[in-house]
């Protein structure tokens, strides 16, 4: 009798575990066709989320499919347009986790999961913004916390650039000697769900005429791919969506095309602007008087290309990313590919490449010039069958006008299926 209740206690507690991980295996956290595209609003300028102009409404007609980051009473608005949320703590809106004690980060976050952690319109919770190595071990503990209060929910966390200082912990923003060390002592130590990461140097490049500046865009784009693909984590690009400097170019819908599909190229699995309201900075998506702006339809043509592109990208596995020659920086991977042999264009071009279900092979291509069109001529490894582009309108495939060679204008990308 006793060996029976125990081999009965063992079954229950056995399915309690099973119960538990379920959600918990979760750790996509995310619809599989889903791929988020958000705007960056932490500051006091986030309750104009509300406002029946230029908030959430607008926002939805931009093509976010996402409000980052938002209250939990935005929910029911975010509901009615069809749009996912990540929910942003109460004021102060950027909170310091350095200095807590355990129990302080537990509090913290069943605060502010709390009422949301099974709402399907809920994605995930911030953290914090642009952490050093210093604050790894707390922001680990609050990872843990999400993840324990709120399975299946994505924890927040955007890291510097690799523009940001090197160093010792007390002495630079990184507080490592690379940035390479920076992503995997990240990793290690907070154990996240994927990485993101920042990175306005389009912009401040002059729109890549700076070769040594626009370095910085190409080079952290890829080294994020790496480490993510190390360590089986997706990734998301956040891109600038304003004017980041006043001494640099604004936004345009050549430098924004190619920000959203040199991420796509990479193989990320989100696209973040910063930010959607001007406050401090110039020609952003809102102006300071709360009146739409033409940026504000040029974030919508990318976004609504991003979106209709985005779920096919997210069951695509990146295999590969490439540059034509030369390279528009000199460390970059030049073609040939595993896919691709060469292209022919009178302008730079990435080539990204991916293995999708059914060993079906898909390629993305990039102009790269922000002032001139291009016809590319694409001459595949090991096939002479005709591509295929994806319509960045309705999704439908067409094979191209002319025996494997596409125009692009100025910063647009295209979908390819290799034959």
């Amino acid at each position: 009798m006793k060996l029976k209740s125990l081999l009965c206690l063992l079954l229950l507690i056995g399915s309690s575990a099973c119960q538990h991980k379920s959600p918990v295996a979760r750790e996509a956290f995310l619809p599989a066709d889903f791929f988020p595209i958000t705007p960056w609003e932490l500051e006091k300028r986030a309750p104009a989320f509300k406002d029946p102009h230029i908030g959430l409404t607008s926002l939805a007609g931009a093509g976010f499919n996402t409000a980052a980051f938002a209250r939990p009473d935005d929910l029911p608005t975010c509901r009615k347009l069809g749009i996912k949320a990540i929910i942003r703590p109460a004021p102060p809106f950027e909170p310091k986790w350095l200095g807590l004690t355990d129990q302080q980060i537990d509090q913290r976050v069943r605060d502010l999961v709390k009422g949301t952690e099974n709402d399907d319109t809920v994605i995930g919770y911030f953290i914090q913004d642009e952490p050093g190595i210093r604050e790894f071990p707390t922001l680990g503990k609050a990872v843990a916390a999400v993840k324990k209060y709120a399975p299946g929910k994505l924890a927040y966390i955007n890291l510097y650039p690799d523009y940001a200082t090197l160093g010792a912990p007390n002495l630079s923003q990184l507080g490592t000697n690379s940035y390479e060390e920076y992503l995997e002592q990240y990793i290690r130590i907070v154990n996240p769900q994927f990485i993101s990461y920042d990175n306005y140097r389009v912009q401040s490049s002059d729109d890549l005429q700076k070769p040594a500046v626009a370095a910085s865009y190409f080079d952290n784009l890829l080294m994020v791919r790496k480490v993510a693909l190390k360590h089986n984590l997706p990734f998301w690009n956040i891109a600038s969506g304003n004017q980041i400097r006043k001494f640099t170019p604004i936004p345009s819908p050549a430098n924004l095309l190619m920000q959203g599909w040199t991420t796509l190229a990479a193989g990320a699995h989100g696209l973040t602007w910063f930010t959607y309201y001007a406050s401090g900075y110039g020609y952003a998506a809102v102006d300071k008087d709360g009146h739409l702006t033409p940026t504000w339809s040029y974030l919508r043509l990318v976004n609504e290309q991003v979106r209709v592109i985005g779920p096919t990208m997210r069951k695509l596995k990146t295999t590969g990313v490439y540059f034509t020659s030369p390279a528009p920086v000199a460390s970059l991977p030049n073609l040939p590919g595993n896919l691709v042999d060469s292209v022919q264009s009178p302008t730079p071009v990435m080539v990204g490449e991916f293995a999708g279900p059914n060993d079906s092979k898909y390629i993305i291509v990039v102009n790269l010039s922000l002032q001139q069109s291009s016809k590319l001529q694409i001459k595949l490894r090991g096939s002479s069958g005709i591509l295929q582009s994806m319509s960045p309108v309705d999704g439908s495939f067409s094979k191209i006008e002319e025996t494997n060679s596409i125009w692009l204008t100025a910063g647009q990308g295209a979908l390819l299926k290799v034959p």
